[in-house]
């Protein structure tokens, strides 16, 4: 039989087993009832009654055993079907894996990985060259031109520390002069007023 069908079977026994230790739990109890009725009473009755007790007592150990190596026989062959699905599974995956490398050659593989990093190198030495500034007919020193800017600098410095000091003065801001006409000391009458005017203007004009 296949281990299926021999799994199948297994559960079918272990049922009918399963069944029997039903009947037998059952029948212990009505001869243990029986005993306890008759008790005292009858006496041949009781000890008969506990004898098949006794006997189903052990039917049921025996049935008890028998179930527990069904069980166990069911778990061994499933587990072996199991581990077999597992290895016919790695098997195909094997397969799968040596038909997919079949045609590498692991000496390929190297060479092709130190072609590609010898071309990455070029194609970073092409990306320097191309990023390198380039002065067309420029070959001025630069160390040269800052030497000479700071001479610049220190000249500038030493020009304008000569020179402090020597600044003009500005002229000094110039005032309006204080009249000297003097104001009247009390209110006149208009007349007066408009006569002390015209004086002051033929004064101010002469």
């Amino acid at each position: 039989p296949t281990p299926e069908e021999a799994i199948q079977k297994l559960k079918e026994t272990e049922k009918i087993l399963i069944k029997k230790q039903e009947f037998l739990e059952h029948k212990i109890q009505q001869e243990l009832q029986m005993a306890k009725k008759h008790g005292t009473k009858n006496k041949r009755a009781a000890l008969q009654a506990l004898r098949r007790k006794k006997r189903l007592e052990q039917q049921l150990a025996q049935t008890d055993g028998t179930l527990s190596t069904l069980e166990f026989q069911r778990e061994a062959i499933e587990n072996a079907t199991t581990n077999t699905e597992v290895l016919r599974a790695m098997e195909f995956a094997a397969q799968g894996m040596k038909k997919a490398y079949q045609d590498m050659d692991i000496d390929k593989v190297d060479e092709l990985m130190a072609d590609i990093t010898e071309q990455q190198e070029v194609a970073q030495q092409i990306s320097d060259a191309i990023s390198r500034a380039v002065g067309f007919g420029d070959d001025v020193d630069e160390d040269e031109l800052l030497e000479e800017l700071e001479e610049l600098e220190q000249e500038e410095l030493s020009r304008e520390l000569l020179h402090v000091g020597d600044k003009e003065e500005e002229p000094p801001v110039e005032l309006p002069s204080i009249p000297s006409t003097h104001l009247p000391a009390g209110p006149a009458p208009k007349a007066d007023e408009d006569e002390e005017a015209l004086k002051q203007l033929t004064e101010w004009i002469s």
